[in-house]
């Protein structure tokens, strides 16, 4: 048995949990951190799978991203722009492709109009939102109990422009169908982004990388830590009381700490039995928050070849089982990498295929967009995060319908001395990397002042 003494327990090794620590250590304050993996990062995982460097996880840092930014500054990173040199692609309801420039979707004169009337109406509700406190708005009650999808349709009966407004929230983010989640949670998701507009505007959204891969971002935090990150001790049991926590690790290991903050996605807290159990309130918000699901498909080939015919490599569609593509090319590789994404109901429909089957339909998906060659990549890799025992889905959790407001104050309250952090319950940065940095700041500094009473 190993038994540990820290002033502070983390509970993951993510951005979330090792930007916490290395606030606390700053501040002169002893800590463990304890990841269940055998490697640090969370929902950033960089490989090199078949000689192909890829990012698996997360991997794109957008201009309103100020502490994933600062943090890249700080750990002497650098950062390239998303290649976007050329047309975008977009297939219609009829199959038909259409080059475009620009934002909006080549859609009908009709359909465009009320895609952009749809669209102020939005950005004029998500400016009255706190992405902070979003159940504080008078209408967060109404808006939480009508679907997504229940609200765009009694905005209009132009199906397309429907389908178009939905996905930004639905399949590219939540990575849900739109009658699984509601219309306050879509507009929590464009409020951490700044506005409904920035959500939808891949340029803003994903707009830079970092060279070498976003997960150098909690290497090089943990890096500073040193031995105080242990990998491949999932935490099992907490003991917790008003003087202190127990966590008791596998490799018998026991970590007595005054505080723990658990720094991972709240789809685990189940994986740890707390001693004595956490309040019923607990119980029941857990109970309202799931991950989505998206296969995130990556495909290099021996060169970018959409380029050659005058394409950026941006493709859209909510009539794809590939919703959406980007040339995902590493900085200064000579190859070309395309990143497209199957999400929600399509991804679990893929899964009851066989790997040559699913591959086969993926590749003929996003030949609908680059034509032919896009089906022969050298390399092919799916990233399954929903077969991750540590992960169980992506991109991150959100609230089952009417969960947000009522239990949305309640996602980032302490419980004695057990903080949470990660970037499912940021405001800003809603899960996004900057919004694990965000919250890892926060649970230190509110580590902080209970130390200091």
């Amino acid at each position: 048995m190993t038994e540990l003494t820290r002033d502070v327990v983390i509970i993951g090794a993510g951005a979330a949990g090792t930007t916490a620590a290395n606030e606390l250590k700053k501040a002169g304050l002893s800590v463990v951190v304890l990841e269940a993996r055998d490697r640090v990062g969370g929902r950033l995982w960089t490989d090199v799978i078949d000689g192909a460097m890829l990012e698996i996880g997360g991997q794109w840092v957008s201009p309103d991203q100020d502490a994933l930014k600062e943090t890249i500054a700080e750990l002497g990173l650098e950062t390239f722009s998303r290649y976007r040199e050329g047309d975008s692609v977009y297939v219609g309801p009829d199959g038909t492709l259409h080059r475009f420039t620009g934002e909006m979707f080549p859609v009908s004169p009709e359909t465009e109009k009320v895609i952009a009337e749809i669209t102020e109406r939005l950005d004029a509700m998500v400016d009255e939102i706190d992405p902070d406190r979003p159940w504080e708005h008078p209408n967060a009650a109404e808006w939480d109990s009508i679907t997504w999808d229940a609200w765009l349709r009694a905005q209009t009966d132009d199906d397309e422009a429907v389908r178009n407004l939905a996905f930004a929230t639905g399949s590219a983010m939540l990575t849900k169908p739109t009658h699984a989640f509601s219309l306050l949670q879509s507009l929590l998701m464009a409020a951490s982004a700044g506005s409904y507009s920035n959500l939808v505007d891949a340029d803003f959204i994903l707009d830079k990388r970092v060279v070498g891969g976003l997960q150098q971002v909690p290497i090089l935090l943990a890096e500073r830590l040193g031995d105080d990150v242990l990998l491949g001790h999932a935490v099992r049991t907490l003991e917790w009381s008003e003087d202190g926590v127990v966590a008791h690790a596998d490799g018998d290991l026991h970590v007595n700490a005054r505080y723990a903050i658990l720094a991972h996605a709240p789809v685990l807290y189940d994986r740890i039995s707390f001693v004595p159990a956490l309040p019923r309130r607990q119980h029941q918000l857990h109970q309202h928050l799931s991950m989505g699901f998206v296969i995130k498909v990556h495909a290099v080939y021996d060169r970018p070849f959409w380029r050659e015919q005058g394409l950026s490599g941006t493709a859209f569609s909510p009539y794809e089982l590939s919703h959406e593509a980007y040339d995902n090319t590493n900085h200064g590789d000579e190859r070309g990498t395309l990143v497209g994404f199957v999400s929600d109901q399509n991804a679990d429909d893929l899964f009851t295929l066989s790997a040559e089957e699913r591959k086969e339909r993926i590749l003929e998906s996003l030949s609908h967009y680059y034509g032919p060659e896009a089906k022969n990549p050298v390399v092919y890799y799916e990233s399954d995060w929903g077969s991750e025992e540590w992960t169980r889905g992506a991109y991150a959790a959100s609230f089952d319908m009417g969960g947000l407001h009522r239990y949305g104050a309640d996602l980032r309250a302490a419980v004695g001395p057990i903080h949470f952090a990660c970037s499912d319950m940021a405001g800003a940065g809603y899960q996004h990397v900057d919004g694990a940095i965000r919250m890892g700041r926060f649970a230190a500094a509110n580590v902080l002042e209970a130390a200091r009473r």
